[in-house]
């Protein structure tokens, strides 16, 4: 008895980290996309080596981020996956942590617009995608953005909600194309006013724009390349525009709580989600584009996301503090000149 005693508390003081791991608990926030296979890939992994509970909170941005402002004095949310400008916003707010990158072993493999996606140390990106047009390659070409009000393809185009995450950059390149480039998107909103009769819908979820293409609707939408996949299932000739404007996008990233008890373990997934390996997996799964430039992909999977390092130097990103100057400002506009 005395024996086995003894064995018991040798063996804890060797591994106080395995005594304390089945005590500790790590909370995160992320988007509802998804979960399943997160769940498979990335949650019960890490539970299995760090000894830890993992609880997941899931829903839209807004939601996420006013719980963490009502819970700013006493954390409830150790780490959060947001956008970039969510991110800044943040941060602003005082709500996260600067990320000592040195912690995380798999820092140096991600691409260099990844590892401080705002300027400002307090986040480090885990996905990003393009955005570019998805068109019926049968019925029209799309060599520039402009293309989309064009008199014989305008009738047949949906465009993103200035409110969704697709509408603001759409607009970006689509002001770049009309020669209308300032940071109020002004001329583009005004000039898809003029058209708002004929353009079939400002959509709002991206799911609905599959449909609408195999009913021939619709021939040109804006999309993110996470919404691809679909598009390739349909029994029509669809393509990926290479517009001479270039393709925008968005990146989403990583976030430290600010007071949040448990930083070491955060630090710990998050370093775990950026690995090669659990990118890859996400990758290959077509849920996220891997912000690690050392995950190499098949010839299926590199065709549905956004790969390669070319590809994310090319991306036309808005800038975060550009993206939450300017939201009430086009969100105003677009209702006074779209209406919807």
């Amino acid at each position: 008895m005395r024996k086995a005693l003894f064995a018991s508390m040798a063996l804890a003081a060797l591994s106080p980290f395995a005594a304390s791991a089945a005590e500790r608990t790590l909370t995160i926030s992320v988007y509802a996309f998804a979960q399943d296979d997160f769940k498979t890939l990335v949650y019960d992994p890490f539970e299995a080596q760090c000894g830890c509970k993992l609880v997941v909170e899931t829903g839209n941005s807004v939601e996420r981020l006013a719980k963490m402002e009502a819970n700013k004095a006493n954390p409830v949310v150790d780490l959060a996956a947001v956008s970039m400008a969510d991110a800044l916003a943040a941060s602003r707010a005082g709500l996260i942590d600067k990320i000592d990158t040195a912690k995380l072993t798999n820092f140096s493999k991600l691409y260099n617009a990844a590892k401080d996606p705002n300027g400002d140390g307090m986040s480090v990106g885990y996905t990003f995608y393009a955005t570019s047009i998805a068109y019926r390659s049968d019925k029209m070409k799309i060599e520039s953005w402009a293309d989309l009000l064009k008199p014989e393809y305008v009738d047949h185009v949906a465009f993103p909600n200035v409110t969704t995450n697709q509408g603001p950059p759409a607009l970006y390149m689509l002001g770049l194309a009309l020669g209308k480039d300032t940071p109020d998107l002004q001329g583009p909103i005004e000039a898809l006013g003029e058209k708002k009769d004929d353009i079939v819908t400002f959509y709002e979820k991206s799911s609905q724009l599959v449909q609408l293409m195999q009913q021939e609707e619709i021939w040109a939408a804006p999309i993110g390349r996470f919404s691809w996949a679909g598009f390739t299932k349909l029994d029509v000739p669809i393509a990926w525009a290479t517009p001479k404007e270039g393709q925008t996008g968005g990146m989403n990233v990583l976030v430290l709580t600010k007071g949040s008890k448990n930083q070491d373990l955060a630090m710990q997934f998050m370093d775990f989600w950026l690995s090669t390996e659990i990118q890859t997996k996400l990758a290959e799964k077509l849920i996220d584009s891997p912000a690690n430039r050392e995950v190499k992909l098949s010839e299926a999977a590199a065709g549905n996301l956004t790969y390669g390092e070319e590809t994310a130097k090319s991306l036309k990103l808005i800038p975060s503090a550009i993206a939450l100057d300017n939201r009430a400002g086009w969100l105003k506009t677009w209702n006074e000149k779209v209406g919807q």
